[in-house]
């Protein structure tokens, strides 16, 4: 019964973060103007304070949501939870002014379990993408005359990742997994103007769905390094768009447009490649390193300002925790720091928007005689540059992972 409680209050509170995703926006970056909007790096627990890095990771007694292979790790009688809280400030600048914002909502609801013998799986849904901008004193220009308005833009939604991932032990040192993801989520945006004495309000409901595909390995060399590589497949997401013009005269509302279209076009994602390596170093410490490559180039999408190039992204993380199953709580306690660099996907006037991410966690054992345990993450990073109309952007990311274990089916010793 506590199993079902607890699953359902998991539950509950996505469907909470989901709802507040929707009304406030997880990002306040300019840069989410363009395409799906910011794609989401942070992962899950152990991993967001090492760098993000983790595809080689051998990881039995959390979840690690980098790599499918490694759910075949997933201990018999082990139930794993992880439940996310995110919260962020960002401050952006250009040659003008500055200004501020911050954010705050869950970030994942994760599971994995073992099926049998070499077998395990794992769930998670998390946001994909995140948009959230607002331009104010857009001018432009009305057609036919030299006559100009301005208007304020405002766009909020996001894309969410819902993971199914299988992890399957060949040998006791080959692990093989697979994932199947379903994309599914909204963009909105408003633009509103004043002309004369007229006022109009036009809006843009863009919806995005579809699967994708991906594989997974990791293999152990010897006991202390592991070797792991990823690979996700190219997808189109099918969007659908609804538009709704209102017009108001004297306080009387005019609807001008509102109708179904099916003219937006299909959002492509590019084939992705991941290479880890993981080593256990001076028995305390582990040390990863990850290194991905997106080749958007071959989607040969545009947008208004910018294209989307090949991107490549390098982590490095280490983890310190003196002795994991030690009867002090002080030597159990993990230590985390990690660094990130992204060349970017988006170049915008011939400038590619490139970023990085430093990182610190620490993980707080829950209890004793399980695996559960509090991770918590900090994250200071820059994106951007104040450049023509680029903006620089400088963000601290904060997460709360609630990473816990359950014993399921496990005699009793003594009745």
């Amino acid at each position: 019964m506590n199993k079902l409680l607890f699953f359902a209050l998991g539950t509950m509170l996505w469907s909470t973060s989901t709802v507040l995703a929707q009304s406030e926006g997880l990002t306040s970056s300019p840069y989410s103007l363009y395409g799906l909007g910011v794609i989401n790096q942070a992962s899950i627990g152990r991993t967001n304070g090492m760098g993000y890095s983790g595809i080689g990771l051998r990881s039995e007694t959390e979840i690690n949501n980098l790599n499918p292979a490694n759910f075949a790790l997933t201990p018999p009688n082990s139930f794993f939870y992880d439940i996310g809280i995110i919260g962020k400030y960002n401050s952006y600048s250009n040659s003008i002014n500055e200004e501020t914002k911050s954010t705050v909502n869950f970030s994942n609801l994760s599971l994995a379990f073992r099926i049998a013998e070499r077998l395990g799986a794992g769930i998670a849904l998390t946001p994909y993408s995140d948009v959230g901008y607002s331009l104010v004193g857009v001018n432009t220009n009305i057609e036919g005359s030299e006559e100009s308005f301005e208007s304020n833009i405002n766009g909020i939604g996001g894309l969410s990742d819902f993971k199914l991932n299988l992890g399957y032990g060949l040998t006791d040192y080959l692990r093989l997994g697979a994932s199947f993801s379903v994309l599914f989520g909204n963009i909105e945006e408003e633009e509103y103007f004043y002309l004369d004495s007229s006022a109009f309000s036009a809006e843009e409901d863009t919806n995005y769905s579809g699967g994708r595909f991906g594989l997974g390995m990791q293999l152990d060399l010897g006991k202390k390094v592991t070797l792991g590589s990823t690979v996700q497949f190219p997808t189109s997401l099918k969007g659908s768009l609804r538009r709704s013009v209102v017009k108001s005269i004297d306080g009387v509302e005019i609807t001008v447009e509102d109708e179904e279209s099916d003219s937006v076009d299909d959002f492509k994602l590019p084939l992705e490649f991941g290479l880890g390596l993981s080593a256990k170093i001076l028995k305390s410490f582990t040390l990863n390193a990850d290194y991905k490559k997106n080749f958007w180039d071959n989607t040969e999408q545009e947008e208004h300002l910018g294209v989307y190039q090949d991107q490549d992204i390098y982590a490095m993380g280490l983890e310190f925790v003196r002795n994991p199953t030690s009867y002090k709580y002080a030597q159990r306690i993990r230590y985390r720091a990690g660094f990130n660099y992204d060349t970017g996907y988006l170049n915008i006037n011939n400038t590619k928007i490139e970023g990085y991410n430093i990182t610190a966690g620490i993980g707080v054992p829950i209890g004793r005689g399980n695996n559960s345990m509090l991770n918590l993450s900090y994250s200071y990073g820059a994106s951007g540059q104040i450049q023509n109309v680029l903006v620089k952007e400088n963000y601290h990311t904060l997460t709360l992972n609630f990473s816990l274990e359950d014993l399921w089916f496990k005699k009793r010793v003594i009745n």
